[in-house]
């Protein structure tokens, strides 16, 4: 399970940093093209701001989309049952019977 849980966060940090670097290139470029005259100052930023708000969004967006794919599929879970030993599948199975007793009290 932590193998599992540190590649999410590997994958969720690559994704942050791929933003942040294209965010960095960006604000170079327009420096750049601010000085050469292409682009009025004020044009540059509106154009900055609007580069923020795409790269806000596009972290939002990459966020979400990481936290939905947390997801667990069968064959990690039989992956992570085969590396337990018997006295944390004892304590896993006593915590899944406490939460059913819970959700039942609950109904």
């Amino acid at each position: 399970m932590d193998k599992f849980s540190d590649n999410i966060k590997k994958v969720i940090l690559a994704g942050i940093g791929a933003v942040a670097v294209t965010a960095e290139k960006s604000k170079d470029l327009l420096d750049e093209m601010v000085e050469k005259g292409e682009l009025t100052v004020e044009q540059g930023k509106v154009l900055n701001e609007e580069l923020k708000h795409n790269i806000k969004k596009t972290v939002k967006e990459t966020t979400e989309k990481k936290e939905a794919d947390k997801s667990v599929s069968d064959s990690d879970i039989a992956d992570l049952l085969s590396r337990m030993t018997p006295e944390q599948i004892a304590a896993l199975k006593e915590q899944l019977s406490d939460k059913e007793a819970e959700e039942d009290k609950d109904e």
